[in-house]
This record gives C-alpha cells, sequence and structure tokens, in this order.
C-alpha cells in the first residue's frame, strides 16, 4: 500500500548510486518531492554513502534492486509519481558485451516500465538514453546536424564491432525497446539524450566520464586515446555539464507539453579543437596541441534545438564545465594547482 507523503510529490530514481542519478536526487529533494531510490546493493555503505548523506536533504528511501529481477522494482515504484531511469551496466573492457551490456540494459529497462504499468499511479516516465544512440552512422563529411530523428546504425554497430562498440548498441537497443513499450503499454515515455558529461560528482569515486573528459588535462593516454577513438566513432566530442542533464530531467518530467526524444548538448567540438580551448585557458598543464593528421573538425553536431525550442536554458558553457571539472580534480587530489 503506498503511504500518504502529505500531498508531496514522489518520485523514483532508478540506479540511484550513479553520477547523474545522486545530482538529480538532491536536485529533486531541494524541489521538495520524496526520492524512492534503487541501488544495486544496499548493503555496501562506501558505495551508497553519498546517498545516505543526502537523506537529510529530505525524504529519501533507499531500496535494493537489480536490474535483471523481474519484478525487482516493483515496491521502489509503487506510488510513484515520476520514474527516472537511469540505471545502466557499464562496462568498457568487457569480454562480452552482449551478456555484459546489452542484455541487461534491456532487460533493465523493461524491468522497469513493466513495474510502471503495474504502479497505476506512474505520470510520466523519463529514460536517460545517450547520444551514442543517435550519432553512430557511416555517414562522410563535415558540418552534419544530428537531431531527435537520428538514431545510430545498430547494423553496422553489430557488425563492424569497433572498439567499445558494445555500450552504444546497449544505449540504442534499450531505448527502442523502450519505446516500443510504451507505447504497446499506453506508458507517459520522454526520453533525454545526453552527450558526454562532466563537473562535480556526488559520488565515492570519480565517474569514468569526467576522467575521459578531463583526459588532455590529466595527460592520460590512453584515455585521451579513448577520446580520438570517441571522435571517430560518434562523429563529435560533445560535452555538457551533469547539472544542466539534470536539470533536463526534471525539466522534461514536470513540462506537460514534453513528448518524445530531448538531445541535451551543450557544446559540440573535437579533440583538437577542445584541446586548444584548454591549453589556453589552463596554461599550467601543458595541454598537447599538436594531433598530426588527425581530423581537426568534427564530423557532425548533436542538436539540442528542441529541448531549447521547449524553454530549456543550459547553465553552463564550456568555460564553466572545465572550470569546475578541474576545481573538482584539484579538490580530489588528483589534479595539482
Amino acid at each position: 500500500m503506498a503511504t500518504p507523503n502529505n500531498g508531496k510529490k514522489t518520485a523514483c530514481v532508478v540506479g540511484g548510486s550513479g553520477f547523474v542519478a545522486s545530482l538529480l536526487i538532491k536536485l529533486l529533494l531541494e524541489k521538495g518531492y520524496a526520492v524512492n531510490t534503487t541501488v544495486r546493493d544496499s548493503d555496501n555503505q562506501k558505495k551508497i554513502s553519498h546517498l545516505i548523506a543526502l537523506q537529510s536533504l529530505g525524504d529519501l528511501k533507499i531500496f535494493e534492486a537489480d536490474l535483471t529481477d523481474e519484478g525487482g522494482f516493483d515496491t521502489a515504484v509503487a506510488g510513484c509519481d515520476l520514474v527516472f531511469q537511469l540505471a545502466t551496466p557499464v562496462n568498457f573492457a568487457s569480454q562480452d558485451p552482449e551478456n555484459d551490456m546489452i542484455k541487461p540494459a534491456i532487460q533493465g529497462t523493461l524491468n522497469v516500465l513493466k513495474a510502471c504499468a503495474k504502479a497505476k499511479t506512474v505520470k510520466r516516465v523519463v529514460l536517460t538514453s545517450s547520444a551514442a544512440a543517435v550519432s553512430i552512422n557511416q555517414l562522410n563529411g563535415t558540418g552534419l546536424v544530428m537531431d531527435e530523428k537520428n538514431w545510430t546504425d545498430v547494423e553496422f554497430l553489430a557488425s563492424a564491432k569497433p572498439p567499445t562498440w558494445g555500450y552504444p548498441l546497449s544505449k540504442t537497443l534499450a531505448e527502442k525497446t523502450a519505446w516500443k513499450f510504451a507505447e504497446e503499454n499506453n506508458i507517459d515515455l520522454v526520453t533525454v539524450v545526453p552527450s558526454l558529461m562532466t563537473g562535480p560528482s556526488l559520488t565515492p569515486d570519480i565517474p569514468s566520464s569526467i576522467g575521459l573528459a578531463m583526459s588532455l588535462i590529466t595527460g592520460n593516454e590512453f584515455l585521451i586515446n579513448a577520446m580520438k577513438g570517441m571522435q571517430m566513432l560518434s562523429g563529435s566530442i560533445s560535452i555538457t555539464h551533469v547539472e544542466d542533464v539534470c536539470r533536463a530531467h526534471i525539466f522534461v518530467a514536470e513540462k506537460e507539453s514534453a513528448s518524445g526524444r530531448y538531445i541535451c548538448c551543450a557544446v559540440n567540438t573535437s579533440v583538437p579543437e577542445l584541446a586548444k580551448f584548454l591549453n589556453k585557458r589552463y596554461p599550467q598543464y601543458n595541454v598537447p596541441t599538436d594531433f598530426e593528421d588527425f581530423p581537426s573538425k568534427a564530423k557532425l553536431i548533436v542538436s539540442s534545438e528542441k529541448l531549447i525550442n521547449e524553454g530549456f536554458n543550459f547553465k553552463y558553457g564550456i568555460e564553466d564545465i572545465y572550470d569546475q571539472s578541474v576545481e573538482y580534480f584539484k579538490a580530489k587530489g588528483v589534479l595539482n594547482n
């Protein structure tokens, strides 16, 4: 039985211990929502310490649920007005992406949506997709514009299997599965499609996406190569502040007219262009700017025009995004002054 919560709206955030989800929970609590969240292991105090700390901000209940466990989300979703599905398996080193990422991403999304259909109280579900579900294609040229009608080429990913192919394939198939289920079961679904996210994190460990976004500054060769690979595969280096991504989630959840997919991307650039900007802004870190024959121009941009036309404003541009990320890395002790 759903417990009355004095007229407060209740939101369920699935996958609460993550980078985006934990900040989303904080913003929802600050807006006066009661929040239920799910984590894989509620006994792992280190992994959820930042969530326990957020309980001082308001009504936050932590539930244990696993993506692959059918029925596992029923209790957390029961009685909720809004559900945010952010949980997704990420394992770039996986030798078996099919079983480590693709199947659990699809199954997890279905399990959450089934719980929403069962609850009968959920007014809207917001699913976090990824720009990796939009921009991967075999088109040539530069100056291409990708928007919500574009989908990543799943046949190309599945057959060519470029490095890290499992993640974009898992995000694309999970989102497509969600749209199909929502349509068949009359669920009001909206998807947020964010680009690479950085900015300060509440999590105990530094999220991998910030490490990637900061690689030109830290000089991590492995991650710089991963970033080059990202430009070659996705067509651009597109970056957004995590807080803007969370604000976009709440914005489309609350805005009645919102429907369909919403790309959330503040900055479109390339590795060489970004390196030039960082080298100039933070001369103390000697950011490399010579990339030989690596393409200096991005193939495409991912456009947030639909989200902006809906009335959303981005709070952070490239300067703020990186100033805050640099400060966060300094505070974490992984970057010198």
